[in-house]
């Protein structure tokens, strides 16, 4: 797994505001929100000591801006060594590190955003998680579903007329119900602190034999539900696990080191806005250990709802996150190309290297473990509010 600092950082890093959360070492050790530049990290605790605390303030970025220009904001190290200590197997605990960039907000996904997903998961069901018969499905009732509801918008008259048809032929599917229907999927993918970061290991369940990364944008909203900028997430995926039941919904997408979301959140200013998140053109290679390479892309321009839609389907009045929350928007990237054996597609297997880029949000790159290889969560809430209380930032 290797990485530069020209490919983590954003093409127009020099006047993007990102904002990452590092592990500052030393007397007063702790995770602290930094402020990143081109070439330096500043340490925000002394005025936030959280992430959340930051994007919920009425104007994020004056704040941040400002704490480096008041001073009170200290210089952490060079941008480029901090990437550099990212990697898990090269860290030197003695220096400061990148870890996810959010922390108390809750971690939700939106599901069958695109059109491609929302077919993989009928298969998925119809198959009942196996994947000999997903291959042979893919083609009887695939091209057949996807016809139909390729320029359908959810919820309206036409998506009606859609799924009234595709009942009678027995065609429905809970996942084209919110695929779409006026209700989008929106789920719980992991707890507040348990995402993964830069270089962190991600997990899938030994038992899982079908499985795939799933790269997405992620909204980062405060607590008035507003979008105040976005990240890259990779919303690690069983899909045999989902396809046997979605009631298992959360065995197939919340395990240890399953949620990696990062390098950086990067807030809208002058220069970065919601118009321009819609343009996100995201790019995933994955590469594994026998040579293995695959690629894709995944579209934002191509979602099927629109990013602000999903974002109050999420926060709302019949739903409220305190402390924010970060929402994945879903994926057009849903691999169906046979790794090994014909008719069999693909699954992940151990050390496959996955990096998802965008030239607005720049590179997460990580690199596939079993969850229970993976290093345990152990740092939790109660964990980051004695860690802040030690070093006076309460």
């Amino acid at each position: 797994m290797k990485f530069s600092l020209e490919q983590v950082l954003p093409a127009d890093a020099e006047q993007a505001v990102l904002i990452g959360r590092a592990w500052i070492p030393g007397r007063n050790a702790g995770p602290s929100p930094v402020l990143v530049s081109a070439t330096k990290a500043w340490d925000l605790s002394r005025v936030v000591p959280t992430v959340s605390e930051l994007l919920n303030l009425q104007d994020p970025v004056k704040v941040a801006r400002g704490a480096v220009t008041s001073g009170w904001a200290k210089p952490v190290g060079a941008i480029a060594d901090l990437v550099a200590n990212s990697h898990t197997d090269r860290r030197d605990a003695s220096m400061p590190y990148l870890l996810t960039p959010c922390d108390l907000q809750a971690l939700r996904a939106c599901g069958v955003t695109f059109v491609s997903s929302m077919i993989e998961r009928v298969i998925e069901e119809h198959a009942k998680g196996d994947q000999d018969q997903a291959d042979e499905l893919r083609r009887s009732i695939g091209a057949e579903i996807g016809a139909e509801i390729k320029t359908v918008k959810p919820g309206s008259p036409a998506a009606k007329r859609v799924k009234e048809s595709l009942i009678k032929r027995n065609l429905w599917s809970q996942y084209l119900e919110v695929g779409i229907g006026p209700d989008a999927e929106v789920f719980n993918k992991s707890q507040p602190m348990s995402a993964v970061g830069l270089g962190a290991e991600i997990g899938v369940r030994a038992d899982s034999s079908w499985n795939n990364p799933e790269p997405e944008v992620v909204l980062a909203i405060n607590r008035a539900g507003r979008v105040v900028g976005a990240s890259l997430g990779n919303d690690v995926n069983l899909r045999d696990f989902e396809g046997r039941s979605a009631l298992l919904l959360g065995k197939a997408k919340d395990n240890n080191a399953s949620c990696a979301i990062g390098p950086f959140i990067r807030l809208f200013d002058e220069h970065y806005g919601i118009d321009d998140l819609r343009r996100t053109h995201i790019k995933i290679e994955i590469t594994g250990p026998e040579g293995y390479k695959l690629s894709g892309e995944s579209h934002l321009a191509n979602i099927s709802r629109d990013p602000l839609d999903l974002a109050g389907q999420a926060v709302n009045r019949t739903h409220q996150y305190p402390d924010g929350t970060m929402l994945f928007l879903g994926t057009q990237f849903a691999p169906v190309q046979d790794r090994d054996q014909p008719g069999k597609g693909f699954t992940h297997k151990l050390r496959d290297v996955v990096s998802i880029r965008a030239d607005s949000l720049g590179m997460l790159i990580n690199r596939v473990n079993h969850c229970d290889k993976v290093a345990p969560w152990t740092y939790g809430i109660t964990d980051l509010m004695r860690n802040l209380a030690s070093r006076g930032l309460l």
